[in-house]
């Protein structure tokens, strides 16, 4: 069972998003409608988990995303999945670009994904246990934005598909059976995913830093 504080304006869905994290065993400490709401019920009852649309009142531009970072701010290590209308990388940027390889679950996940609900489910537990989730479909823009001359360009098909498995924060053994591909090609792909990308094999996070050595090159959003 998680606790579970979500930040959502639009009424329905909020009231399906308690229906759908009740039904499994969750607890909803918390449903509010703006971004001022949340920050006070996270500070008097800190949860496991917060769950907030990026857009929120009263602007209805980034207050739900500027509460979460300044919530991890004041709670570091704070589990925060947010939730978005539109791939739009400036705002996965600022949440992921910072301390996502260093501890505290982050995920950036398209609204769409919600109504998969056993999907949603997965990414929440997985963003609640430590990890980081990127929605895939962000992974598939940010591929598709490349230009030639840049290390994107340099992957195969199989290295992408790879990719955007490890961004939605699937192990290997989760990635080969989805791809049906076996765990040492799995193992290979990722290798070269990391020689591609010039990342350090001494660094941490790997698989998280993989995902974001390409976000924090978005200047805009989509």
């Amino acid at each position: 069972m998680l606790r579970v504080v979500l930040a959502e304006d639009a009424v329905l869905l909020r009231a399906g998003l308690v229906e759908v994290l009740s039904r499994v065993g969750h607890r909803v400490t918390a449903a509010v409608g703006d971004a001022g709401e949340l920050a006070r019920a996270v500070d008097a009852d800190p949860p496991d988990v917060v769950i907030t649309d990026v857009r929120m009142p009263p602007g209805f531009r980034d207050e739900g995303l500027k509460a979460a970072l300044e919530l991890r701010r004041r709670h570091p290590g704070l589990p925060v999945l947010v939730l978005s209308q539109y791939v739009a990388t400036a705002y996965a940027t600022q949440l992921l670009g910072g301390d996502a390889a260093s501890g505290g679950g982050l995920g950036y996940l398209l609204k769409d994904r919600v109504g998969e609900v056993a999907d949603f489910l997965g990414a929440l537990d997985r963003v609640a246990s430590g990890q980081t989730v990127i929605d895939p479909e962000v992974v598939r823009v940010l591929l598709s934005r490349r230009t030639a001359d840049e290390p994107l360009r340099r992957l195969t098909p199989r290295e992408r598909e790879v990719l955007a498995l490890m961004a939605e924060g699937f192990n290997n053994q989760a990635i080969a059976q989805r791809l049906a591909i076996t765990e040492a090609s799995v193992v290979k792909h990722s290798g070269n995913i990391f020689m591609k990308l010039e990342l350090d094999p001494a660094e941490g996070n790997r698989r998280v830093l993989a995902v974001l050595a390409h976000l924090r090159r978005e200047a805009s959003g989509v």
